[in-house]
């Protein structure tokens, strides 16, 4: 950069221009006298001067001592040296920008290429398009100036900043986060928040995928008495998801956080107790419900399961199976539980539901406890996952009847057998626990629920 003094001048009817890019022009009151001027303007860097005056003028880009750390809106004629480490930065360009104004950023700390810097258009163009700008390449500097309204800011000096605008796409925190190719995919498995730092754009990323998975109902309670039949199994947490979409045609998110709530498993009661429904689970608008609990033994006339994302299995001597989607979405978020099928009078529990199938209604006569239904496997993580199986309902402990039901795949647990306590839904899948019964004296928690958001980064 370079001074120029101004010692005097004379210009008539005409402008005066003085100095180029990166220049400072200092005068001194008395270099330029009104004599010279007559009916000239004199316009240095776009401030007017006052004659008979003294100052600097930078021309061209004024590059600011102050280092910028946080978001902030750019001035026109500054340049900013932006410094990223603790995280990702948004600078917004000036408002109603004027032909001819410039902007420039340097990353300060080389470190655009980990948190980068977002150029926010502020209503005009960049490059000829209503997008913002992201510079993720580090020791990046740019200079941006604005020619009109239809290309708007113009990048006329670059380096080091690669494909700086057109591919933007969703930043977000929160949960476990892993990589599956171009994807980000966030799990979580208790409660949180799933914050999007930056929406993305059309041309990079605008959508989520999501899985939402409820918690699992509980198994049903034996009976106390001498019979003892089985409990129904429990009812898996509703299932549902959004997944495979395309990167622009799943759920669409803006810049804010987004609570996420994981239903807790329903828990595991005793004799002659009705099992316990699961919690739901949630991501912004879409809700899963938990699973029925299992149906009560109270031989010779058990209860119904209860209804829930699906329904659970009836209590052994006469439950019916509790209904699933509950309450009614579509696509379906699970199924019915199993029911009793009728003489003989002795038996075990039915299955609960399952994602994708119904709870079992085969326990009765000698065949002892029924199976849970199936739930649905899919591969949002990057390898598939089976959630949302049914609880087996529990046997009778006597003669041809000491089956348990086995628990629907997706993480449903098995009902009690004459030696063989209840098993649990396993912990994240949304599977229902299994019926009590046999030597079991308490049913099986269901199992807790999960939400896994999937995304394009890159």
């Amino acid at each position: 950069m370079s001074k120029i003094k101004v010692d005097a001048v004379e210009s008539r009817n005409g402008t005066l221009t003085l100095g180029a890019s990166g220049d400072t022009v200092v005068y001194t009151a008395g270099s330029i006298p009104n004599s010279s001027l007559d009916n000239s303007a004199i316009t240095i860097n776009g401030t007017a001067i006052s004659l008979g005056s003294s100052g600097t003028i930078p021309v061209g880009i004024d590059w600011q001592s102050s280092i910028k750390a946080a978001n902030f809106t750019a001035v026109a004629g500054e340049g900013y040296f932006v410094n990223t480490t603790s995280g990702a930065i948004t600078a917004t360009l000036p408002a109603s920008p004027s032909a001819g104004d410039q902007v420039a950023f340097k990353d300060y700390a080389e470190t655009f290429g980990s948190n980068a810097l977002t150029i926010a258009r502020n209503g005009s163009n960049i490059q000829g398009a209503a997008l913002d700008s992201i510079i993720e390449t580090a020791r990046a500097s740019v200079l941006l100036v604005y020619a009109d309204a239809t290309k708007g800011w113009l990048y006329t000096v670059q380096s080091n900043a690669g494909d700086n605008q057109l591919n933007n796409f969703i930043v977000a925190t929160g949960g476990t986060i892993t990589t599956d190719g171009d994807f980000k995919v966030h799990t979580f498995t208790s409660s949180g928040t799933f914050t999007v730092t930056d929406a993305g754009n059309p041309t990079g990323s605008t959508t989520v995928d999501y899985t939402v998975v409820a918690a699992g109902g509980s198994g049903g309670g034996s009976d106390a008495g001498a019979a003892r039949f089985g409990g129904g199994g429990g009812g898996a947490g509703g299932f549902r998801q959004s997944f495979p979409n395309p990167a622009t045609g799943g759920f669409p998110v803006a810049a804010q956080g987004y609570p996420i709530t994981i239903g807790a498993g329903g828990a595991g009661v005793g004799q002659d107790v009705q099992g316990n429904n699961g919690g739901n689970s949630v991501f912004s608008s879409i809700t899963s419900t938990g699973g029925g609990g299992g149906g009560r033994d109270v031989g010779p006339s058990g209860t119904n399961g209860n209804s829930g994302g699906s329904g659970a299995g009836g209590g052994g001597a006469g439950g019916a199976g509790g209904a699933g989607n509950t309450p009614s979405v579509s696509p379906p978020q699970g199924n019915p539980g199993g029911s009793w099928p009728g003489a003989p009078n002795p038996g075990g529990g039915q299955g609960g539901g399952g994602a994708s199938a119904a709870g079992s209604s085969t326990g009765g006569g000698t065949t002892g406890g029924a199976p849970g239904g199936n739930g649905t496997a899919n591969s949002i993580t990057g390898s598939s996952v089976t959630r949302s199986g049914g609880g087996g309902g529990g046997s009778w402990p006597a003669g041809t009847y000491t089956t348990a039901g086995a628990g629907g795949s997706g993480g449903g647990g098995a009902g009690a057998s004459a030696s063989v306590p209840a098993v649990a839904g396993t912990a994240n899948t949304g599977g229902g626990g299994g019926g009590a019964g046999g030597g079991g004296a308490t049913s099986a928690a269901g199992g807790s629920g999960v939400v896994v958001i999937r995304y394009k980064f890159q």
